[in-house]
């Protein structure tokens, strides 16, 4: 039998007599994000709510998203660095400082942390994206071991004193591979930003 050829809008239907069958339907691939896990590996190594080192750091995945959003990123990433730039100045070194109360400070690049919603998230740190380098820095102090609750060293032994963690919020741009359109956000972090001395009542 001959087949019959129909021209309509531009599409050309072949008919092969009986044997003509439609074509399939087009279904779109659905998208499966890449999930990080809930407690990630690197938190097995540290009793701390943040990781400095990161094995399973997803590098690829963040500057793959960060090209394609670029302008986007760009301009939370500005708000959050000026915010930063304020509070530690983008510093790596120490400089002498004089403390009530033994403490361990330092300026760090946390990989990954533990957001004030109680959720590990992935900070976009390290990486490079058109030229820019991604750079989010925090300062950190903490009481020694055998400090917090003790009395405060310096503090004559006559004042009722204790030495006390205390803590900051930090804002952080993070990765979040669960939202398609847009895996980018600020959220914010609580870190120990220094280990105050309590002063209390003067006793004889």
């Amino acid at each position: 039998m001959a087949s019959k050829i129909f021209v309509s809008l531009g599409v050309v239907a072949v008919v092969m007599g009986n044997n003509y069958k439609p074509p399939a339907a087009y279904h779109q691939p659905k998208y499966e994000p890449k999930y990080e896990p809930e407690i990630p590996a690197c938190s097995k190594n540290t009793t701390k709510n943040w990781c400095l080192e990161d094995s399973e750091y997803p590098a690829y995945e963040v500057v793959y998203e960060l090209d394609k959003h670029y302008e986007a990123v760009v301009a939370l990433y500005k708000n959050v660095v000026a915010e930063t730039a304020n509070s530690v100045d983008t510093l790596t070194k120490l400089v002498d400082e004089t403390y009530l109360c033994p403490s361990a400070t330092s300026y760090v690049q946390p990989l990954r942390a533990v957001n004030t919603k109680g959720k590990w998230r992935v900070i976009i740190n390290k990486v490079e994206s058109y030229g820019i380098k991604y750079d989010q820095h925090a300062r950190i102090e903490e009481c020694e071991a055998d400090a917090a609750g003790k009395a405060c060293p310096l503090v004559p032994t006559c004042y009722e004193s204790k030495c006390l963690q205390k803590g900051i919020y930090h804002r952080f741009l993070v990765y979040d591979p669960t939202d398609y359109y847009f895996p980018f956000a600020i959220e914010t972090f609580k870190l120990p930003a220094s280990c105050a001395c309590f002063v209390g009542a003067f006793s004889l």
